[in-house]
């Protein structure tokens, strides 16, 4: 396998469509009222040992400075988001016509969940310790990925918006992985709590 340090300077990921999800991307692209710049290929979550992947469109004008830009040898220019960029390469996407209701998009991603040992050891208390405690809750949180001695995550579901979180970030999660995972100082929350339905963050103003 290749060494994480390369993996985390993969700077052009591989990607690949088959030609049924290359036809039917062309003719969404194609039939949206407004200018397209492309799509944006990325990973919003890990559950039963898979990746959950999402890709949207991107108008003209939306684009995500830092996204690693992907032009396919189907013609289709995908944006990919860099702190996922190592998890996303060699990522082929798959199309089957499931009705209206189903977008019919699959993915298969070749490459682990996690490469780095503390980013596995982190989902691992989240998944055994963390979770099962909130989840009476309704809620949930994800390690988006480790950076020096920074972990970043992400809450979801009743936690995404809630009062609370910074004394469940603070007293359960950043205890928890500071105590059992060596290198790690700080734990960082990256979620938009602005669109939880009870939304505590409220964006400043300009």
């Amino acid at each position: 396998m290749t060494n994480d340090t390369e993996r985390s300077d993969l700077e052009q990921p591989s990607l690949s469509f088959t030609a049924a999800a290359a036809e039917k991307l062309s003719e969404v692209i194609g039939g949206h009222p407004n200018p397209v710049a492309g799509l944006r290929l990325q990973i919003i979550g890990r559950q039963r040992s898979e990746f959950q992947h999402i890709l949207s469109l991107v108008e003209e004008g939306a684009q995500i400075e830092d996204d690693i830009v992907v032009d396919t040898t189907d013609g289709i220019r995908v944006y990919v988001e860099r702190r996922n960029v190592r998890y996303l390469d060699r990522v082929e996407i798959h199309y089957e016509n499931k009705g209206p209701s189903r977008s019919g998009l699959e993915f298969t991603n070749p490459n682990p969940l996690w490469f780095d040992e503390k980013e596995e050891a982190i989902q691992r208390i989240f998944d055994e310790e963390i979770n099962p405690a909130i989840a009476a809750h309704g809620g949930v949180v994800n390690l988006l990925g480790v950076e020096g001695d920074t972990a970043y995550v992400e809450f979801g579901g009743g936690c995404q918006g809630c009062g609370m979180v910074a004394v469940t970030l603070k007293q359960g999660v950043e205890v928890a992985v500071k105590e059992q995972v060596p290198g790690i100082e700080r734990i960082v929350d990256s979620t938009d709590h602005q669109s939880g339905e009870n939304p505590y963050y409220k964006p400043s103003k300009k």
